[in-house]
């Protein structure tokens, strides 16, 4: 199985935003070192939460400065955007680090209405279209020319070369799906947005309607899940705290910044917040590398899916690095290049 990093930028308490950038990059190489195989920039807008409001340019600055790593979106809201504009900037990105590059196709908002609009006035008539504009994407990413009949079909996404970005259908339920199976594309179902609701189902609609393509014969399905790992359970729940508040918030449609847990200790809850955190507990991921290893390989093999990328938020970067290295470890990863570890 392989093991995968899902980026937000989470913005955090006591931190400016463009903090966040920064950390974004140093995780992406200090997971390089640890023999992770993709690392995935999320998008979002107008959030106090999230900082990653442009993938694109993240994956360029992460893709310059690593060496082995796949990088890529998690994904793109294709509503918001031309798919011509799309099909370049992945084709300049595949320029810069040939054969690892992932376009992460997504048609939800990654924001509220009003932004939405601001983004492309057009975005709620193009999400309907989204199954246009992934046919158009690949068609230009790969060099190919649109259908017969197309206004554009003419027109040439540059720069070409022999290698071509992977792209992937994203979702958090059945229609992104049913998009993936259509075009015989490799499909990623967010697990941790909806705390596992629709998974099975989603996933079978993709294996039963699969259609098979020349570069993916058979489907190929992938999980993203949120989970924390630290040195010791106690530790693990003193960090999970910070995502408890921060949940709180996300359930009312609050987005925020990342609580400190000390923050979270001093939060004055109600007998129902405890209630609904005692009920979070019990479905999420966060212990020992090992414990938690254990319970994502049970994922995995339930659903049936080749690859898991986990999302980790806590407050401190070097907690949410100690993380990671925890479950590389648990995993048995290698980078390839063995020099990367030592740097």
């Amino acid at each position: 199985m392989r093991l995968c990093v899902l980026d937000q930028s989470t913005v955090v308490s006591g931190r400016s935003p463009d903090c966040s950038i920064r950390e974004s990059l140093a995780l992406a190489r200090h997971c390089e070192a640890l023999g992770y195989h993709r690392y995935w920039c999320a998008e979002h807008h107008n959030s106090d939460s999230q900082a990653g409001t442009a993938p694109e340019i993240l994956i360029g600055a992460i893709a310059a400065t690593t060496r082995r790593i796949r990088v890529g979106s998690a994904g793109v809201m294709l509503p918001h955007y031309s798919a011509l504009k799309v099909a370049e900037q992945f084709r300049v990105l595949e320029a810069i680090a040939p054969g690892r590059i992932d376009l992460g196709l997504g048609r939800a908002p990654g924001s509220d209405g009003r932004t939405a609009y601001a983004l492309n006035p057009n975005a709620g008539e193009a999400a309907d279209h989204f199954p246009a504009q992934v046919r158009d994407v690949l068609a230009w990413t790969r060099g190919e020319k649109l259908v017969e009949g197309h206004p554009f079909r003419d027109v040439r996404a540059q720069p070409g070369g022999p290698t071509a970005p992977e792209v992937w259908v994203l979702g958090s339920s059945g229609y992104g799906a049913q998009v993936a199976a259509y075009f015989g594309l490799p499909y990623c179902f967010a697990h941790f947005i909806t705390d596992g609701q629709g998974t099975a189902e989603a996933l079978e609609i993709y294996q039963n309607t699969y259609r098979p393509s020349a570069k993916y014969p058979e489907p190929y399905a992938a999980l993203c899940v949120w989970a924390l790992a630290a040195d010791s359970p106690a530790e693990a729940a003193r960090l999970f705290t910070s995502r408890e508040l921060w949940r709180l918030g996300r359930d009312r449609g609050v987005y925020t910044a990342l609580p400190t847990p000390e923050e979270a200790a001093a939060y004055p809850y109600t007998e129902a917040e405890r209630a609904r955190i005692a009920s979070m507990r019990e479905r999420a991921l966060f212990g020992t590398g090992e414990g938690v290893g254990d319970r994502i390989r049970a994922l995995a093999e339930g659903f049936g899916v080749a690859e898991v990328a986990v999302l980790t938020t806590v407050h401190d970067a070097a907690a949410r690095q100690r993380s990671y290295t925890l479950l590389a470890r648990a995993f048995g990863l290698r980078a390839e290049d063995v020099s990367l570890a030592a740097e």
